[in-house]
């Protein structure tokens, strides 16, 4: 086994483990660490691509912009205000559901011929990548800006203490 594979096996275990958490954990806080665990697993996937202009730009948007927005919008509505649910007639279905899902991704995945050997690598332009982005992708990353903006505003106007307080 090569460093790079070692690499490789340690950032998948952290990256499951960190999406685990995310789902199974029942604190919202410790679900949103995480979740940034599992970014940042993701971000050294994109280091071991060489693309390290995606990895950058998964570091700062998404572990670092993203899950303190969501961290600092749990933190102001007081999400450990509120009553915990309890668990639902639901949970065997979904376990059910889940293991299906498992098979049949399994089933995919074992049935794919994978290359082995992708041969040289492609590297692209920053200012091909820079037109792209700006030309292509501007709304889409305006309009989740906006979506991100309106959910920080929201959670400001709900952890607003009430008049009797």
């Amino acid at each position: 086994m090569t460093g790079t594979e070692a690499i490789f096996y340690l950032m998948a275990a952290a990256a499951v483990g960190g999406g685990l958490g995310v789902v199974l954990l029942r604190n919202v806080v410790y679900a949103a660490l995480s979740l940034i665990l599992t970014l940042l697993a993701v971000a050294a996937f994109y280091i071991l691509l060489a693309t390290e202009f995606l990895a950058l730009v998964q570091i700062l948007i998404y572990a670092g912009a993203v899950a303190i927005l969501l961290l600092f919008a749990l933190m102001l509505t007081r999400a450990h205000d509120a009553p915990m649910a309890a668990d639902g007639p639901q949970k065997p279905i979904a376990a059910v559901a889940g293991m299906a899902l498992f098979g049949v991704l399994a089933t995919a995945v074992a049935g794919t011929t994978w290359p082995r050997d992708a041969g040289q690598i492609t590297r692209v332009p920053f200012e091909t990548l820079g037109d792209a982005l700006f030309r292509q992708w501007a709304v889409p990353f305006e309009v989740a800006s906006l979506v991100l903006l309106v959910a920080l505003v929201g959670a400001i106007v709900l952890a607003r203490p009430e008049e009797g307080e």
